[in-house]
């Protein structure tokens, strides 16, 4: 056993009481703030809920034939959302489909502005470097603790912890995006007698477009990733399926759930990475496929 050289005790007590001092004095205050993602949510999962089975379907498939332009993709997209409709999962993939949209815009609006931050600013890299590391390594178990004791359990802290899991991949890429234009081409931007903001919207943003979009491709695969975590404090949908099969021992529940997750992720990673090679192709990075 390693020697206790110090007691921990008083720490933790601190570390405790702090968490519930924040609780009863700022816990409304931050329920207040949160309501908005919670409307975002709610909005989104009503959506996709009424919405009729076979035009999500149509809608997806097209948005693959788009993407593709051939008949591979969309053959893809259609089985997969058929399965979830045979499977009876349909409700459920599209509450977790919400959860899923839910964050990753949310992510987007937070992740790409600090991605362009941290690309304008080495001191605010080595500042936010040190954070988006504890945000990916932290398991998050450790801070679903502190946002089911602001919010108690329901699909806000469900969304928050989802959204901190899946925030960092774009925010890196994004930063690492707009750092590898090439410098020649910001030097002849300059030439034109352009500011910096004309810089970054009409030259960087544009040229690194394919590896932002493959940062949100990231960050949809690692919300779906945090589904059955979620479902543990009330985000339900396919991951909730997944727990009622490990409580139940029912392998057929959890596996058909866990297929349509599956599911899922292969529909948007195969979509966002088809729309990431047409950006590649347009801005001259690969051959059109």
């Amino acid at each position: 056993m390693f020697p206790q050289l110090i007691d921990t005790r008083p720490w933790r007590r601190a570390v405790d009481d702090g968490l519930n001092w924040v609780v009863r004095h700022w816990g409304g205050t931050f329920e207040t703030a949160a309501h908005p993602l919670l409307m975002l949510l709610k909005a989104i999962e009503d959506l996709l809920v009424a919405t009729p089975w076979w035009l999500i379907i149509v809608a997806l498939t097209g948005i693959a034939w788009l993407a593709t332009r051939r008949w591979q993709l969309p053959a893809v997209v259609f089985a997969a959302l058929m399965f979830l409709g045979i499977m009876d999962l349909w409700k459920d993939a599209m509450t977790t489909m919400a959860l899923m949209i839910a964050a990753t815009l949310t992510a987007i609006l937070v992740s790409i502005p600090v991605g362009v931050w941290m690309s304008r600013s080495p001191r605010t890299r080595q500042f936010v470097a040190p954070i988006l590391d504890l945000m990916q390594t932290l398991p998050s178990f450790v801070y679903l603790i502190p946002t089911v004791m602001i919010f108690g359990p329901g699909k806000i802290p469900a969304l928050i912890a989802t959204i901190v899991y899946a925030a960092p991949p774009l925010v890196r890429l994004t930063d690492l995006g707009l750092r590898s234009v090439d410098p020649a081409v910001l030097e002849a931007s300059r030439a034109f007698g352009t500011n910096p903001r004309q810089r970054l919207f009409g030259v960087q943003i544009p040229l690194a477009l394919p590896t932002i979009l493959a940062g949100i491709n990231q960050t949809t695969m690692m919300a779906l990733s945090m589904v059955v975590i979620a479902s543990m404090i009330g985000a339900g949908g396919l991951g909730y399926q997944v727990l009622q099969g490990i409580g139940r021992l029912e392998v057929s529940r959890g596996l058909f759930a866990g297929l349509g997750i599956v599911a899922l992720a292969i529909i948007f990673d195969r979509i966002t990475q088809a729309f990431g090679r047409q950006l590649q192709a347009r801005i001259g990075m690969q051959e059109a496929r």
